[in-house]
This record gives structure tokens, C-alpha cells and sequence, in this order.
């Protein structure tokens, strides 16, 4: 655990959150609550776009489940399949998606996803693919919280299986993500700030917020001074090794409305 303790969000400093640029969100359970985006989380989405906050969101959920909330909610793009896939308006306005890994690399590794699918669902009792997986390009997802329910010892054999393979493994509120590649939520973040906003995240990292709700989301705490947990993060406490720096009061898409509103209480309107 960082040390100290993750302090409420209330406490972060006036004076540091002035200074922010944007926002970057974990989706699941951190902007939506029982699988879909709440009013307030929506509207705090407006609220910050409208003061001039870039709000990314990244994600595990696929390329194919992306695409519509990419085009209808106030972001500026949203990373999928934990730093593969980017979904963004283009200049024109219409969805462009881009891709951390070649062509020939993607094509390559499908194969191999298909062949550790199998074996998890051959090996791992209970196992099964997650009902999003038709949208998936570059990972595979079993689903152990969603519509099915693992226990941690059937969740340790799926990613012990898919460490075994040599592939980076994480386990979300929802689903346990499993891929080949060097790719990240971190890495997506930095790709897509220099991508769309033609900045450096590493060398201006304290004036990004990063909010997140599960074990995937660690290297991203540890990574930005201005780190937030939404309430149900303490669901992990047991897992966790790198806890935020703030936590919210309020759980899932009210939490992300309190980070918001304590963040836009600070920084005032206008670009930035």
C-alpha cells in the first residue's frame, strides 16, 4: 500500500488541481454503475469538457463496444482492450480508430489468442469468455463478475494460464484481460495525449487526474500524483499493492461525478 493511505478527495489540494489538464477514466464500475453510465457521470463528463478538461477513458472492454460511446459521450477518445485500440472523432467527425500493433502483428496474435482461449476453457472449471468478446481484436476476457462469477482461486488459474503463455494478464472489476504485446493503460494514456494533444503525459503527469476502481488500475496510481479511487476500489483491498493517492466518498459513476466536481470547483472554465 502507498503509505500514506489513500486521503478522501475532498483534501486533494486547490492549488494542484488549478493546474490540470485532464482527466484520465477507467470505464467500468468508475463511470458506469451496474453496466451503464448514470446521469451524473454523464453530465460530469459535459461539465468538463465545457470547462476545457480532456477527459480520456481507458478501458479493457473491446474495439466493437467502444465505437458507440467513442461518438456519443462527451470525450475526447476512449482506449480500448487495456492500451491497444484508440477510438477518437476524427477532424471530420467521424469515428477513426487506430491501433498500437501493426496489421501483421494482430494477425499473428490472433491465432495464439484463439489457442489460449481454448485452454482456459478446457483447463479452468466455470471459465467462459466474456459476452463481449465478438468486439475483441486484440485480447481475450473471462468473464468472472459480469454475467458469470469466479472465485479467486478459478480467477488466479486464469491468469496463472495466461502468464504461463507469456501474455500480460490483469484482472478488472468484471473480467480477467489477457494479451501479447508491450501495450498498457499507462502506454495507451501517453499514446493518445501526445496523439490527439501533441504533449508529453510523462513530463506534465501532475496535471493529469487519474480515476480507476480495481487492480488493473495500479500502474496508473502509481504513476499520476493526482491519482483517485472511486469508494468501491476498497472491493479489492485484499489485492491491492499500489492504492491512489485520493479516494472518493461516493462509489461507480457517483464517485467519478465527485471527482469532478471537486476538480471543476477548482480549475475555473476556459482552455487550458
Amino acid at each position: 500500500m502507498r503509505d500514506p493511505p489513500p486521503r478522501p478527495w475532498a483534501d486533494a489540494p486547490a492549488a494542484a488541481l488549478q493546474a490540470v489538464l485532464g482527466v484520465l477514466t477507467d470505464i467500468d464500475d468508475t463511470l458506469t454503475t451496474l453496466g451503464a453510465i448514470t446521469p451524473d457521470a454523464l453530465a460530469a463528463l459535459a461539465a468538463l469538457r465545457a470547462a476545457g478538461v480532456r477527459v480520456i477513458a481507458i478501458t479493457g472492454r473491446p474495439m466493437g463496444w467502444s465505437k458507440t460511446f467513442a461518438l456519443d459521450w462527451p470525450v475526447d477518445a476512449i482506449v480500448a482492450e487495456s492500451g491497444a485500440v484508440a477510438l477518437f472523432r476524427s477532424g471530420r467527425g467521424e469515428l477513426a480508430v487506430e491501433y498500437a500493433q501493426d496489421e501483421a502483428t494482430r494477425l499473428h496474435n490472433a491465432q495464439r489468442l484463439r489457442e489460449v482461449a481454448a485452454r482456459l476453457l478446457r483447463e479452468v472449471p466455470g471459465s467462459m469468455l466474456a459476452q463481449d468478446s465478438a468486439g475483441r481484436v486484440t485480447d481475450i476476457a473471462i468473464d468472472h463478475s459480469e454475467f458469470a462469477h469466479l472465485a479467486p482461486s478459478q480467477i488466479a488459474a486464469v491468469v496463472a494460464v495466461m502468464r504461463g503463455e507469456g501474455m500480460n494478464a490483469t484482472v478488472s472489476s468484471i473480467h480477467i484481460n489477457g494479451w501479447f504485446g508491450a501495450h498498457t493503460k499507462l502506454s495507451g494514456a501517453r499514446w493518445m495525449v501526445e496523439r490527439l494533444l501533441a504533449r508529453k503525459l510523462d513530463a506534465e503527469r501532475e496535471r493529469w487526474v487519474c480515476v480507476g476502481d480495481s487492480t488493473n488500475d495500479q500502474a496508473m496510481f502509481g504513476h499520476f500524483p493526482l491519482s483517485v479511487g472511486v469508494a468501491n476500489l476498497a472491493d479489492f483491498a485484499e489485492a491491492l499493492t499500489v492504492w491512489p493517492a485520493y479516494i472518493t466518498q461516493r462509489a461507480r459513476g457517483a464517485g467519478f461525478a465527485e471527482m469532478a466536481a471537486r476538480l471543476l470547483g477548482a480549475v475555473g472554465p476556459g482552455p487550458r
